[in-house]
């Protein structure tokens, strides 16, 4: 794969990636470090310098709240979940998903 290939998935995944910690955290509260986990496990390779800052910016714009649990291994861990503004902001981008698809698929025909 070449550079400019390897540049357009970057700024491709990018673009998604609030949709991704949205989507992970509508189905179980989590740990910056289990997102990151769960990105890597479906190849949407991340790292927490880039994690970070989202998810302070989700927070800050009422999307993300999180709390503090004790870890069997460590210090604690702090467990972000999802809020109500933050699904309905989901919802909208579930929305605005299906029509990029929809737009692409049929530019491409």
């Amino acid at each position: 794969m070449d550079n400019i290939t390897e540049n357009v998935r970057s700024q491709m995944r990018k673009g998604v990636l609030e949709y991704c910690i949205l989507s992970l955290l509508a189905r179980e509260d989590a740990y910056a470090s289990s997102i990151i986990s769960r990105l890597k496990d479906v190849n949407m390779i991340v790292v927490e310098g880039t994690l970070y800052p989202l998810l302070i910016r989700e927070k800050n714009q009422g999307l993300l709240t999180y709390r503090w649990e004790e870890s069997p291994q460590g210090p604690p861990r702090k467990y972000y979940s999802i809020t109500d503004k933050g699904r309905e902001q989901l919802a909208q981008m579930d929305e605005a998903w299906k029509e990029i698809i929809a737009t692409i698929e049929e530019i491409k025909r």
